[in-house]
């Protein structure tokens, strides 16, 4: 299973770890949501929840109520295919939820796993956001020794490009370094004290809330090709 294939599995027993839904709404979702799987197209999603109905972590139900249920056999049309849960993939959901290996650090992967932060436990949170930023810290050392080395044989607009590049990765080190801040200081996103889950919110700024769908502060840095 490659990495990309791998990040929409987990986003999709993620999201329906939370309600059952058919594959129009769980595209909807994972576009609106998980700003990351834009890309994916219904010839991506759907071999990936046949995959997941097959070794178990999905059941099919036709029909997302009652009423559409009846109605398929009378207009003729095939009914919806409503995607569920089950107690094995919930299992294996979590379990992944408690992964903290390097692909948690990765761009996509990462997002996908902060997307999911309200549900995964503050040890487990703690170990990715610092994870993540010492990844970053280590590209950005990189990104630099890389400028210094051809700074003098880049044109204005090249060396702007590399100089963007690395304030992007600057500002989502900072970034980090807030939410852990806040995590090791016992605080939630807006600031109160919590348990064991985060709160998950939909703002950006100095705070450090969630990023909006799609965003992930620092990752769009066409100066890390000078690495």
């Amino acid at each position: 299973m490659s990495r990309r294939s791998g990040i929409l599995e987990f986003a999709v027993l993620g999201l329906l770890r939370e309600s059952p839904m058919h594959g129009y709404e769980l595209r909807k979702r994972l576009n609106t949501s998980l700003g990351v799987f834009r890309a994916f197209s219904y010839g991506t999603l759907y071999p990936c929840l046949k995959t997941l109905v097959a070794n178990g972590w999905l059941i099919e139900e036709p029909g997302s109520t009652h009423e559409d249920a009846l109605a398929a056999p009378l207009t003729g049309r095939r009914a919806k295919i409503v995607y569920r849960l089950t107690a094995e993939g919930k299992e294996h959901f979590e379990e992944l939820l408690s992964q903290t290996g390097p692909d948690a650090y990765e761009d996509e992967h990462f997002a996908a796993r902060f997307a999911f932060f309200g549900q995964t436990s503050r040890d487990v949170r703690m170990r990715v956001l610092e994870g993540r930023r010492s990844r970053l810290e280590e590209r950005l050392e990189k990104m630099r020794a890389s400028l210094a080395r051809t700074r003098e044989r880049l044109d204005d607009y090249t060396l702007e490009l590399q100089r963007h590049g690395m304030e992007s990765v600057e500002r989502e080190v900072r970034w980090l370094n807030e939410l852990i801040e806040s995590e090791r200081a016992g605080r939630d996103l807006k600031g109160s004290a919590s348990g064991g889950s985060a709160q998950q919110d939909t703002t950006t700024g100095s705070t450090g809330g969630l990023p909006r769908a799609g965003e992930n502060p620092g990752t769009d840095t066409p100066g890390d090709t000078a690495t």
